[in-house]
């Protein structure tokens, strides 16, 4: 009887193992089946997000620019596009951390205590970025101006959330944070409708003056790019070691103030050479002093001994 007992209860304990285990097996087959169907929920979700942040920022674009103040200006209809694309991107990043069981509180609830973290180590790129908003809101250049930032003249080709993107004359690529932009001197060459002229020309101080600044103020006027309103202005600026300082003033558009300089010096150049008024290279004059022929000759002396102590 006893044996019997103790078979029995045997048989029964390896029943209840082999149902433990079972359902441990099922337990886990589940928990492995949720995981791989959140997971590829998640996935899709992600998809999707790339998808439609794409497909926001189209029509965002599309939508702003129906808008005058959007379509005269690509630097602002770019930023929000860029911000609309972002802020589908978060939303979407959102939901795939749910579906993979992260709580929206404990999202909040990491963010908020990793934020003085986060903050420190992107100060910098969170300065790009404010300082990108300031630059939208200040405008102090807009896409297609000619800038001169840093000492760096080129053509403002975008602005985004971290940087401007600039092109020179020679093609090159040029990004600069926005940071850096903000807290340098700009100097926007495009910001006036019409920008001035200043060439220095010099002639001899034997000429006449008069007649140099006549000549020069006819070639600006004679110029079909040249405004006539302000009017062209010639007059003395200096008077250097030798010769004296003509400065031409003309008003021009701005897209035409490139051209305009090269073609007015050129023919200025030619104009003076025409009525025969000299534009002297510089030179130094010797004047002769008390003692002058003695130091020549001790000079030329000198020169004749270190000659006589190389040949030997």
């Amino acid at each position: 009887m006893t044996d019997t007992s103790l078979l029995a209860s045997t048989l029964a304990s390896g029943r209840d193992a082999v149902t433990l285990d079972a359902a441990l097996i099922a337990k886990a087959t589940q928990l492995v089946g949720d995981f791989a169907v959140n997971l590829t929920l998640a996935i899709l979700i992600l998809i999707a997000t790339i998808i439609a942040s794409r497909w926001a920022s189209s029509a965002a674009r599309k939508g702003l620019g129906r808008i005058n103040a959007f379509r005269r200006d690509s630097t602002v209809l770019t930023f929000a596009v860029q911000v609309v694309r972002v802020a589908v991107l978060i939303m979407g990043l959102i939901a795939v951390l749910q579906r993979l069981g992260v709580q929206t509180t404990s999202i909040i609830a990491v963010l908020g205590a990793a934020s003085l973290a986060v903050g420190l180590a992107l100060q910098g790129t969170l300065s790009n970025v404010a300082a990108g908003v300031m630059l939208l809101i200040l405008r102090p250049y807009r896409v297609g101006d000619v800038v001169d930032i840093g000492g760096v003249t080129a053509s403002v080709q975008k602005l985004d959330l971290f940087t401007t993107q600039l092109s020179n004359a020679s093609n090159h690529k040029i990004v600069v944070p926005n940071s850096l932009v903000l807290g340098d001197r700009i100097l926007n060459f495009s910001g006036q409708t019409r920008r001035r002229v200043e060439i220095d020309f010099t002639v001899g101080y034997g000429e006449d003056l008069k007649q140099a600044r006549e000549v020069l103020e006819a070639v600006g006027r004679r110029h079909d790019a040249v405004l006539e309103d302000p009017p062209v202005w010639s007059g003395v600026t200096g008077l250097l070691d030798s010769a004296v300082q003509i400065t031409l003033h003309a008003w021009v558009n701005s897209g035409d103030w490139w051209q305009t300089q090269a073609d007015l010096m050129q023919a200025g150049k030619e104009a003076l050479d025409e009525a025969g008024i000299e534009i002297p290279f510089p030179h130094q004059v010797e004047v002769p002093h008390k003692g002058a022929d003695l130091a020549r000759l001790v000079m030329v002396t000198a020169d004749k001994a270190d000659d006589r102590e190389g040949k030997s």
